[in-house]
């Protein structure tokens, strides 16, 4: 590890934690709770939190740990720049400069490792980085926040399914199993860009597209294999699994209440079975691998892990059943619940680490 960079890498995660809880706390007020925030404009910033303050920043982070080159630090800095101009009430044209900004750099750091290793993997993460770009400049361009989720959505789930294609490769995969990848991603970005233009018609196809990659990862990931092993290798395959489970659903609901998705209760059901429970699933199963990648320390696996990831599944499906049948307690118990698996998560993970040293 570059020791003049680690007190950085530090700060960041630092950041990306305090930008999470602070999503998570504004996500409780729009459940209806009330709890005290510094602005009622807060209010909006759910979303920008969650998906540049916390999951832009820490992706950033994990890449540049990985090469620990000091220039691809600059995408989780700028992305803690701008979040920090968002929180602290300066323009959004220029929180979301910085944003464009940092995704500018995923893209430049992609194609430059593209560039040494051919890899098929590395075009897919590329995309990823792409949509992320377009979403932020939508974002500059003042969009509502609705017509932005689908690509970030699109961000996290594409660099996921790129970063599961690379696992893959031990595998050798043959050709038509990588194109049928292929054609899931491309009907995905399809419906993106015919948002743009008609919006409940791509949103159908882009869920039409989350199916579809979803059911290429039920098939081919390894976590089939994974799930056979004891302790964490177990742990992980089950929580990719469930993601997997739940991001099908999700583009059911994306197809089913494409002209709800904007505001409501089918609506939360359509954007959180994503973020919920495939983005987070994923997030819980990775957290032991990455967080001791960037920082050097031991975060050993525990049984404990299973109580958060149990209740994040548990508490959703109490939310999504509250959605669907149009009942706010149920939505609002059951974000509370989420709300707090993300906390024990985290509260686990720092045990974790406390009991390895």
């Amino acid at each position: 590890m570059n020791a003049p960079l680690r007190p950085f890498r530090f700060l960041f995660i630092g950041f990306a934690g305090l930008s999470l809880l602070s999503g998570i706390w504004i996500g409780i007020a729009r459940l209806g709770v009330a709890v005290p925030l510094p602005s009622p404009a807060m209010i909006a910033l759910h979303g920008p939190l969650m998906a540049i303050g916390f999951l832009l920043t820490l992706i950033g982070l994990e890449r540049a740990a990985a090469v620990d080159r000091w220039w691809v630090y600059g995408i989780p800095l700028l992305s803690v720049v701008g979040t920090a101009a968002l929180i602290l009430g300066l323009p959004q044209k220029l929180a979301a400069f910085f944003a464009v900004s940092a995704a500018a750099l995923l893209v430049q750091f992609f194609y430059q490792l593209f560039r040494l290793r051919r890899e098929e993997h590395f075009v897919v993460m590329n995309l990823s980085a792409a949509l992320l770009f377009c979403g932020n400049l939508l974002w500059s361009l003042d969009s509502a926040i609705f017509q932005i989720v689908p690509w970030w959505t699109g961000f996290l789930v594409v660099m996921i399914a790129g970063e599961r294609l690379e696992l893959n490769r031990i595998r050798r995969p043959p050709l038509w199993v990588r194109v049928s990848l292929r054609v899931a991603l491309v009907i995905f970005v399809a419906g993106l860009a015919l948002a743009l233009v008609d919006f409940r018609l791509g949103v159908r196809i882009a869920g039409a597209g989350l199916i579809a990659i979803a059911l290429w990862l039920l098939r081919y990931d390894l976590a089939w294999q994974s799930v056979k092993l004891p302790g964490l290798p177990r742990f992980m395959a089950r929580c990719l699994i469930c993601g997997y489970f739940w991001l099908a659903l999700g583009g059911v609901f994306w197809i089913w209440f494409a002209r709800f998705f904007g505001a409501g209760p089918l609506y939360d059901a359509a954007l959180h079975t994503v973020f919920i429970g495939f983005i987070f699933s994923m997030i819980f199963a990775h957290a032991p691998i990455i967080l001791p990648t960037i920082t050097g320390l031991a975060l050993p696996f525990h049984n404990a892990f299973y109580l958060h990831a149990g209740l994040l599944h548990v508490s959703l499906l109490v939310r999504i059943a509250g959605d669907l049948a149009f009942l706010p307690g149920g939505q609002k118990w059951g974000g509370l619940l989420n709300a707090l698996a993300i906390v024990l998560f985290l509260i686990n993970n720092v045990r974790a680490v406390i009991a390895a040293r």
